[in-house]
Formats: structure tokens, C-alpha cells, sequence
């Protein structure tokens, strides 16, 4: 007897990968949000902006962890693995970049680091605007494989003919 579809080891990577892309571009848009504002409102914005950091820099480890497990049965069906290699390693980056304005943020938060606080702040939405590139384009990569890589939609012909 087959195992059930829902359990198979690639179909965890896209259970965990939607939490990350939304939490992480929220405190993106949060931390600009409360940047023009007046610091009782921006207090709002910026501690908001900082928990879903927090939530989403934890999720975004997870994601790379399913995808590094589905990588081993998905890479061996696609045309063109080389768009596989490229998701992973923009993952990492992002997961990196999202991680170190985490521990920036939380350092600021938790009072253990105190000089320079408005430039780390300031390094910290540099960090996620940078990290919210990397997001969309390894989303970008991941619905390539999805839908154009036999991972999804679109199923290419036997000979892989086009790529």
C-alpha cells in the first residue's frame, strides 16, 4: 500500500514556506511604516514590525529545512535543476539576511546593545528591505519550479524539450 499524497516528504516544504514570505513582508512593511511617524505611533509600527520578524525568522529556518528534505526527491524530476540550486541558495540568503536584523532588533529590544541605536534601527529595515528582495525573488524561483518544473501545474514532455 502507497503512502497518502499528504504525507510525502516534498509536500512539507510548501506547508511551511507561506507563513515566512507573509509574516516576513508584513514586518518589512511595519519597520517603514513607523519610520516617518511620530515616536509614539512609530513605537507601535516598530515593536509590531519586530515580532513578526522574530516569528517569521524562526519560520523562514524551517522552510529552508523542508526544502533542503524535498530537495532530494524534487531535484531528481526537473528539467532544469540548476533553477533548484538557485532557490536554495537565495533561501539562505534571505533566511541569513532576516536572521541577523532578528538578533539586531532583539540585541536593540533587550537593552544589550545601547550605542548607535538609531543607525542599527536604520541597518536593521536596510536588512529586511534586502531580505524582502531576496523573499520575492526566491518565490519567484520556487513557483518556476512548481508550475513550469513538473512540480506542480505544468508538466514538461519526457524529453524535456525547451529548456
Amino acid at each position: 500500500m502507497s503512502e497518502p499524497a499528504f504525507w510525502r516528504t516534498e509536500v512539507w516544504h510548501p506547508l511551511t514556506v507561506h507563513l515566512p514570505i507573509a509574516v516576513l513582508l508584513l514586518a518589512t512593511l511595519a519597520k517603514l511604516i513607523g519610520l516617518p511617524l511620530k515616536p509614539a505611533q512609530a513605537d507601535f509600527w516598530q515593536r509590531t514590525g519586530a515580532y513578526l520578524l522574530y516569528v517569521g525568522s524562526v519560520a523562514a529556518w524551517v522552510s529552508v529545512y523542508t526544502g533542503d528534505m524535498a530537495d532530494g526527491v524534487v531535484s531528481r524530476k526537473l528539467c532544469d535543476p540548476t533553477v533548484l540550486k538557485s532557490h536554495e541558495q537565495a533561501a539562505f540568503t534571505l533566511a541569513y539576511l532576516f536572521s541577523a536584523a532578528a538578533v539586531l532588533e532583539l540585541g536593540m529590544r533587550l537593552h544589550l546593545i545601547r550605542a548607535f541605536q538609531r543607525l542599527l534601527g536604520i541597518v536593521v529595515v536596510l536588512l529586511l528591505v534586502a531580505g524582502s528582495g531576496f523573499l520575492v525573488y526566491t518565490a519567484h524561483l520556487g513557483a518556476t519550479i512548481v508550475y513550469q518544473q513538473a512540480g506542480g501545474v505544468h508538466v514538461p514532455s519526457s524529453d524535456c524539450a525547451g529548456y
